[in-house]
């Protein structure tokens, strides 16, 4: 484990293949290490918001290290090997040579939005729309908002991961060192929606072959009576193993709306593992979503907080997975005021030797009283080898709620194929159509328009086989 200025050459180790030695511990061990020796660089590149959180994450990741597959969250997931590898990491902020405008054609174009890049971790300072935002509106670096306005940064910043001790993103607060900042003021509504289209790209003093690891951090605050729609869209630009973390901290006021929508499109050698943390208080509307279309391994972890009397969240979530990608989906609703709403739908296709997770758990605390919860979790294996876990629970401590959870995994329906087959359909275009059917409930509850009408093409496109990467894109050329 070494910064990329140090330009390590080693051979990487794919996080496919069988784990060695002592397993979690010895992956910990290494960033430790890392952080002992460069952590006046990371700081250096940084902002003291950012680093006066460092030292506790640092002491409460060396403590803990990564979690065993024997912790009932992480059970579906070895992270200890998902972090073996020797990846590269770009602490001396070294410039990445893209200018995705030139370069880059989003396979979710013409949507209307205010359109933003990131390259891996650091916000595109060129990405930003002039006049396009209501005033008081802010989207950009995060390390630059930090420096012109800390006291706002600080109320927010690290207050849900830190809480939550998880590893990861004790490890991100540890070596982030920029990322993106959204605040949206009281009262103030954007109506256009936000793309940030996240690339992966490494620098060219990088060894080609080398891994890369990113680590990137997001921060969202949606004041009271504002509302903001967003969409995130994951591209690799390279043809490389990477391995990002993201740690996605919203805070959603009184009587505000956030849409949250989260595109993976990477590839095989892509490792992605992300932490949102989402609290919201009393009134407020949340509409989160995350779709998996191309990967390598995912791992996906939702804690969602229900602090205020009569909030309400839809969580949806959509699979398609074949060959031997991996897709984890790890979900916390907490009830902790009465009246509120959660309604949660994942659905998943697996094909070839896929593997797919769902963990969900809805948690309602004492006197959460006239809760209403629903989680259902549907799945497709397309072939005897394909593997699907899932685990919907429920833990309840009020007496009066309306709460039920289900979860079903099965394949295509025989009577409807041959009833297709019977009409001339070629059995192919059969089962395409029947698992166009099955993932498109998941798509037609999200509520941007433009994003659910491109989805359907695209989820199309991709059981045909035919989403190999975005249209015109030129970063993998």
């Amino acid at each position: 484990m070494q910064s990329i200025d140090n330009n390590t050459a080693d051979k990487v180790t794919s996080p496919l293949s069988p784990a060695r030695g002592a397993g979690g511990e010895a992956s910990a061990s290494q960033y430790t290490d890392l952080y002992e020796q460069a952590r006046e660089m990371i700081c250096r590149h940084s902002a003291d918001v950012l680093n006066s959180q460092r030292d506790a994450a640092y002491e409460r990741f060396k403590a803990k290290g990564f979690p065993s597959r024997k912790v009932e969250r992480y059970k579906y997931t070895d992270m200890g090997r998902l972090f073996e590898p020797d990846y590269g990491l770009n602490l001396n902020r070294l410039q990445i040579p893209v200018d995705p405008y030139q370069a880059f054609r989003c396979d979710v174009p013409n949507l209307s939005t205010l359109l933003y890049f990131m390259v891996n971790d650091a916000f595109y300072a060129q990405s930003q729309p002039k006049g396009a935002l209501p005033e008081g509106v802010f989207i950009g670096s995060l390390r630059q908002a930090a420096d012109e306005r800390p006291d706002l940064v600080a109320r927010y910043y690290n207050r849900q991961a830190a809480s939550d001790e998880a590893a990861v993103s004790d490890l991100n607060t540890m070596l982030a060192q920029d990322g993106l900042m959204v605040y949206v003021p009281r009262g103030v509504k954007v109506e256009r929606a936000v793309q940030v289209i996240n690339i992966l790209k490494a620098p060219s003093s990088f060894n080609r072959g080398d891994a890369l690891m990113v680590n990137r951090r997001v921060l969202i605050v949606v004041e009271e009576d504002a509302q903001i729609k967003m969409l995130f869209c994951d591209h690799a630009a390279d043809d490389r193993h990477f391995l990002t973390t993201q740690v996605i901290e919203a805070c959603v006021g009184t009587n505000a709306s956030l849409d949250l929508y989260c595109l993976e499109e990477t590839h095989y050698k892509n490792v992605r593992v992300s932490n949102v943390y989402i609290d919201q208080q009393a009134h407020s509307r949340v509409n989160h979503n995350v779709i998996t279309l191309h990967n390598g391994i995912t791992r996906n972890k939702l804690d969602l907080t229900l602090s205020g009397e009569g909030a309400e969240c839809q969580c949806c979530g959509c699979v398609i997975a074949d060959k031997q990608q991996h897709v984890d989906n790890n979900t916390l609703i907490t009830h902790r005021a009465p009246h509120c709403t959660s309604n949660q739908l994942y659905k998943y296709v697996l094909d070839d030797q896929s593997t797919g997770a769902f963990a969900g758990r809805v948690l309602v605390e004492p006197g959460a009283q006239k809760t209403t919860s629903q989680m259902t979790n549907q799945n497709l294996t397309a072939t005897r080898e394909a593997r699907m876990y899932t685990q919907p629970m429920l833990e309840i401590y009020a007496d009066d709620v309306k709460c039920a959870h289900g979860s079903t995994v099965g394949q295509l329906n025989d009577a409807a194929l041959f009833y297709m087959r019977q009409r001339g359909i070629p059995l192919k275009e059969a089962r395409l159509l029947l698992q166009n059917a099955f993932i498109n409930e998941v798509i037609d509850k999200m509520e941007l328009a433009p994003l659910r009408d491109r989805l359907h093409h695209l989820v199309e496109k991709r059981f045909r086989g035919e989403l190999n990467k975005c249209e015109g894109c030129k970063l993998c050329k």
